[in-house]
């Protein structure tokens, strides 16, 4: 890692204290550029997501995807981790702190639907961000892409089913815009630009693509710190007028997000996965498809319901606990020999 990325976590933290603080101070802004969205994905956090990807889809060699179907260990862990522990340990983590720990501070609606909003979380799991997480633990970008990829078509016919069962309903309404155009804005179209790119500089010198990708570095950690900017500025008001159930949401959100982890790890190990592949195998389920979370808890529940809450909190919690991990795998990377 270059000396920018070592300290990824001070720029992230900073880029953090920068959104509450800008969000705070221009609040204007921060609203003008919300507002910039289609189907409840926001424009702006899309170019700067697509920035992060990009990098990463340049250097999948697509003669090299096909030989993942002979990896299918790690296809076979993320799917049974995201669709059939997640969901439900997030649903139980939920009774457990809002019916129970919490009981005494949150009134009984608001803990419901602080609940529903945890649940919506754990039956989404990441889409664009491992991409990038996946980079920073120098994962294998086919394997990445191919299990993003059956995750997405998973995710078409199991989210609704699954999400229903755990909220007690049967009239889940699953955003089809956001899902399809979160998947062309995050996977289709930075794929399409990194082939067109990998192959024009192929055709000119064989370092060409690794020369081009160590520039690009630096400007797909930009994206990442750009991000946290928007989505902190974003509920920078949220932050400083709830900050009790802000802090109370995130609890079992934290503990969930390194028990999936370290549930996972412990699965690649006993599966002997090579880390190239146990990384991103693990992270794509810690991680979460927030923008797919949040619509459907706003469409619902509503904009200001504690559904919505929990899943912004998500948001929130998401890339300090990620980063986290990402620098847990990277410190258990085998030593070469």
């Amino acid at each position: 890692m270059g000396g920018f990325e070592r300290f990824l976590t001070v720029w992230v933290a900073l880029g953090i204290a920068a959104g509450v603080a800008l969000g705070l101070v221009m609040p204007a802004a921060f609203e003008w550029i919300a507002a910039m969205e289609y189907a409840q994905v926001n424009l702006v956090v899309a170019v700067f997501i697509w920035v992060m990807i990009y990098p990463m889809m340049i250097q999948i060699d697509w003669a090299a995807v096909k030989d993942v179907r002979n990896k299918p260990q790690g296809l076979m862990l993320t799917l049974v981790v995201n669709w059939l522990i997640k969901p439900f340990t997030m649903a139980a983590l939920g009774v457990l702190f809002f019916e129970y720990l919490f009981a005494p501070w949150v009134d009984p609606a608001s803990a419901s639907e602080y609940i529903a909003g945890m649940i919506l979380l754990g039956v989404a799991p990441c889409t664009a961000m491992v991409f990038v997480w996946s980079q920073l633990v120098k994962g294998d970008a086919n394997y990445t892409l191919v299990q993003v990829s059956i995750n997405d078509l998973v995710m078409v016919v199991a989210f609704a089913p699954i999400a229903a069962f755990l909220l007690g309903v049967t009239n889940v309404s699953v955003p089809w815009e956001t899902l399809l155009l979160s998947t062309v804005l995050y996977v289709v179209l930075p794929l399409i630009a990194g082939v067109l790119t990998r192959s024009f500089l192929q055709r000119q010198s064989n370092l060409a693509v690794s020369n081009f990708v160590a520039a690009l570095k630096p400007w797909s950690i930009v994206g990442l710190i750009a991000t946290v900017v928007l989505l902190f500025g974003f509920q920078a008001q949220t932050i400083i007028d709830k900050p009790l159930v802000i802090g109370l949401i995130a609890i079992p959100l934290v503990l969930q997000t390194y028990g999936i982890f370290f549930l996972s790890w412990w699965g690649a190990k006993l599966m002997k996965l090579p880390h190239d592949i146990a990384g991103p195998a693990c992270l794509i389920g810690t991680s979460n498809f927030f923008e797919l979370a949040v619509a459907v808890a706003i469409s619902l529940f509503g904009l200001h319901s504690g559904a919505a809450l929990a899943t912004v909190v998500g948001v929130l919690v998401e890339v300090p606990v990620m980063l986290s991990l990402v620098a847990m795998v990277n410190a258990w990377r085998p030593a070469q020999k």
